[in-house]
This record gives C-alpha cells, structure tokens and sequence, in this order.
C-alpha cells in the first residue's frame, strides 16, 4: 500500500533513535526514582487502573479542543467586540494544564514502544512538546507582556495549532496504521463451545502449558486444585504469554511486563489496559475442555 508523503518523512528520520533511546532511559529512570510509588503511578498514567482503557488519548481531546477554541476565540476578538480579548488566552491556559498531563500520560507509553512505531511515536511526542512550549511562551506574552506584543502571541498560537494538527496526525498514525496500544485480542477467534484442550496431566503444578484449541492459543496454568484459561496473546503488543513468568497467580508478560491476574484474566499492571479473555475449563475423565466466557464478537 503506498506510503502517505508524512509516513515517509517520518519514516527516514534515523536521528530519532538515539533521541528515543535517551528519552525512553529517562522515562524508565523517573519512574524508579519514584520507588514503591513508581509502579502505580505508572499503571496510572497507562490508564491500567483508572479507565481500564489508554489514559492518554482520552486527555489529549481536552487541549486539542481548548487550543482550537482559543485561536477562534483570538480572532474573533481582534476583528469584533464580540467576545473579549481575555476568552481566548484562558482557553489557551486551560489547554496547557491539561496537556501536562497529556505528555506524562504520552511518554510514559512511549516506553514501551520499538522498532518503526518508536520512531513515529518519538516524532509525535517532539511536535507535542514543542506546541506545549510554544503556547507556554504565547501566553506568558498575554498575561506579562505589554499590549503591543498581543497579536505576537496571537501568531505563535496559531502556529502552534498547525503544528498541533501535524503532530495529531503522526499520533494518530501510531495507533491506526501501525497498530500500538489497540487491543491484540480484538480480532482473535475463539472457541465458543467446549474444544480439547489436551490431557489433564499436561499442565504443570508450577508453571504455564499452551495449546491450540478452537482456532486459540491458549494458556493453561494451576490456581491450587483448578485450572484456569486465558488467551496466550498479550492483549497489548501480542507477547507470548506462556513464555512469561506466573507468581502468586499473576502472568507477567515477557514483552512489556505487562501483568494479568490468572483466574478471571484481568490487566492488574501496565501498560496493558484491556484485560486477558478467559475460557472456562472443565475435566472429563481426565481431559481437558475449555471455551470462552464471553463471545469476543457477539453481542
């Protein structure tokens, strides 16, 4: 499929790696900076505790909106008594608190990102950064510079919009074309009535045991005298699960370390937030049935 003329530029930029290397060390660094409070802050800037769904796109609707308002606010303002002047650089100020988070909640994703989706997410990040900046110098040339310096500010704003759309753009391309942060399950097929899962004494006392059943991979392990099901795929980035660790009933990803709770699937770490699904077993005489709990495309 052609690649679009952003997708390419993008794409040739190899100076973004180091630059991606940097910030991805430093992103890791704050967070154990942070100690034991480093785990859940972070599963809280994932969106893993709060929305059970990524946190960061759902913040970025906030300056994107309030940004857009502010320079028609700006405008209208200059070329009609309408509306005050002041309409516009408030909503410029309430757009930047709210992008503080978005970059946090931004960057903190982007630590788990490789290969031609880091470079495109890198790319994505800078433009935001730079707009955030940008209308930071704009409005601090509102509330403390003289009047004559307004339709500066008015100008970087503007700007900074443009870029904005760019850098959305980019973003947006991250998730859609490329495909990180939706949920690998999505698309899977599973079985809906009871499929062999193999011999009882298949799955380990400790430890993790995959097989195809129903057109899944599936994952089987121990909870103490039952055994419990989920789908092998990662809901996140696709990771093997059965090729991870599983302690105290909880399987942690080997890709990302994203950590899922054995017996009902659900995401209990980041920077997975859609949870496992989970299939029903029983025993028959000593082999193994299992199907899904929930249809993953029926209503």
């Amino acid at each position: 499929m052609p690649e679009t003329l952003i997708g390419k530029v993008v794409r040739g930029q190899t100076w973004l790696d180091p630059v991606s290397d940097f910030i991805q060390k430093l992103g890791k660094a704050t967070y154990r900076v942070l100690g034991p409070a480093g785990p859940p802050t972070r599963n809280l800037m994932h969106g893993t505790w709060l929305l059970r769904h990524p946190l960061h796109p759902a913040v970025t609707d906030v300056p994107i909106g309030a940004w857009t308002v502010g320079v028609v606010a700006d405008y209208v303002a200059h070329f009609t008594s309408r509306i005050p002047e002041s309409a516009g650089d408030i909503a410029l100020a309430v757009g930047l608190v709210v992008a503080l988070l978005a970059l946090i909640t931004g960057y903190t994703d982007f630590g788990d990102t490789f290969g031609l989706e880091r470079r495109f997410a890198i790319a994505h990040g800078l433009l935001m950064t730079i707009v955030v900046v940008v209308d930071a110098v704009s409005l601090a040339l509102r509330w403390w510079g003289s009047q004559g310096v307004h339709p500066i500010a008015v100008a970087l704003s503007t700007v900074a919009l443009a870029v904005l759309l760019l850098g959305a753009w980019i973003g947006g391309h991250v998730v859609f074309g490329i495909g990180y942060g939706v949920n690998h399950d999505a698309f899977l097929d599973g079985p809906e009535d009871w499929a062999d899962a193999g011999q009882t004494d298949d799955v380990p006392v400790d430890g993790m045991h995959v097989v195809e059943a129903g057109g899944m991979r599936v994952v089987l392990a121990r909870a103490g005298n039952r055994i419990c099901a989920l789908s092998d795929i990662c809901t996140h980035a696709g990771g093997p699960l059965h090729e991870g660790t599983l302690e105290g009933g909880v399987v942690t990803c080997p890709w990302h370390g994203s950590r899922f709770r054995l017996r009902d699937g659900r995401a209990v770490g980041g920077p997975a937030t859609f949870d496992q699904p989970r299939l029903i077993v029983r025993d028959t005489d000593g082999r193994l049935e299992v199907k899904l709990e929930e249809s993953l495309h029926e209503p």
